[in-house]
């Protein structure tokens, strides 16, 4: 049997990491043939090592020429040379795990070459949504566990069955905080999520709620489910990944280990189930299960997503770059955490909604936000 062939974007983050540990461990199932990141040379040259990869990118492109000068390996530079990965007619599956906006036209690129997406960058769908779905969601493979669970939830049933998906938030950090707290937290506080490891950037957008928001933009498109049929949900276990309610009154639930090693392995395993990465959970010990309402007030960026999502068209798309801008600078310790909904909900109010059915359309409105947004903050 002929092996999946695998290109990861993202290879040297976080998700991309665990994507070759997968790989490492199914290596009679998984040919890893393409290999991209953004600018972290020396870790792509040792993943490319490992896994005999020969086709590797880098997004910074005078990275890409001085490390292939000094290493003697090609690596081709630049956004284009992603999306050329993306395209590449030897892959079955393009694992999409850059951060941001970013990686937008690599989810393009990838579904125009007719290969199946397994997508990490909910960003594609939330700033991009309307190109997306033109282009074909079928062949999409949610590596979100929150999505992925849904997913699974919903194999073999009708649509016309569905009444709720109910998105389940572990509420971060600083889960029952006041708002006044919020302004006074450090870098290093919101980067400690209680439950899940992740990139920077999540785990910021996790920290101000943005996440969950971002992540019912990415169902409403995912899935075809309007709006007002998403719920989100508080549940700090963490175990309960997802649910879907249908229109009989059932619900099923996604239950399982909080590693992201998971959802990422059945993205390349569909439909076939392989042995588990992570011990599995043992509910003789699990103890209680909670659900509470997420605090809107205090964390005003899930509203504000919600917001966005509904007023459809350029909204969501200026909501992720100013989030973007606003995150980056609250990394580099310049704004406090309090400044990332302000600056959100300030450059929002700023933008005239129009049609985002083309490419150009999406990145034209992400420009102006994040110049918007950057204005806002200096």
């Amino acid at each position: 049997m002929r092996r999946l062939r695998v290109a990861i974007l993202g290879s040297t983050g976080s998700i991309g990491r665990q994507a070759l540990d997968v790989a490492r461990r199914h290596p009679d199932r998984i040919e890893v043939v393409a290999l991209a990141a953004h600018s972290s040379v020396s870790l792509l040259l040792e993943q490319a090592e490992e896994f005999g990869v020969k086709r590797l990118a880098l997004g910074d492109e005078n990275a890409a020429s001085s490390s292939s000068a000094a290493s003697g390996i090609r690596i081709h530079g630049g956004p284009s040379a992603i999306e050329e990965s993306a395209a590449a007619d030897d892959v079955d599956i393009v694992l999409n795990a850059l951060v941001g906006a970013a990686g937008l036209r690599a989810s393009i690129a990838a579904l125009r070459a007719g290969s199946r997406l397994a997508l990490a960058n909910k960003e594609s769908l939330v700033a991009g949504g309307d190109i997306i779905a033109r282009l074909g969601v079928d062949r999409i493979l949610p590596v979100d566990s929150e999505h992925s669970a849904i997913y699974q939830c919903l194999s073999g049933e009708p649509a016309e069955s569905v009444h709720k998906l109910w998105l389940t938030a572990s509420g971060g950090p600083f889960r029952g905080r006041m708002a006044a707290d919020l302004a006074r937290v450090t870098v290093a506080e919101a980067l400690a999520h209680p439950r899940w490891t992740m990139g920077p950037k999540i785990t910021i957008d996790s920290a101000t709620l943005m996440n969950k928001g971002l992540e019912v933009i990415e169902a409403h498109h995912l899935f075809g489910v309007a709006y007002d049929r998403i719920e989100v949900v508080v549940h700090p276990q963490s175990c309960v990944h997802s649910m879907v309610e249908f229109s009989d009154g059932s619900v099923k639930a996604h239950l399982g280990a909080t590693d992201m090693r998971i959802p990422i392995q059945y993205a390349f395993s569909h439909p076939d189930r392989w042995d588990a990465p992570a011990p599995p959970v043992d509910f003789r010990t699990l103890g209680s299960l909670d659900f509470e309402p997420p605090d809107v007030d205090t964390f005003p960026s899930l509203r504000l997503a919600i917001e966005a999502g509904r007023a459809g068209g350029t909204m969501p798309t200026v909501l992720n770059a100013a989030n973007e801008i606003a995150v980056a600078a609250f990394l580099e310790g310049r704004v406090p955490l309090t400044a990332i909904p302000a600056t959100v909900e300030s450059t929002l109010e700023r933008h005239h909604r129009a049609p985002a059915d083309t490419l150009e359309a999406v990145e034209h409105a992400d420009a102006w936000a994040r110049r918007t947004a950057a204005g806002l903050l200096v």
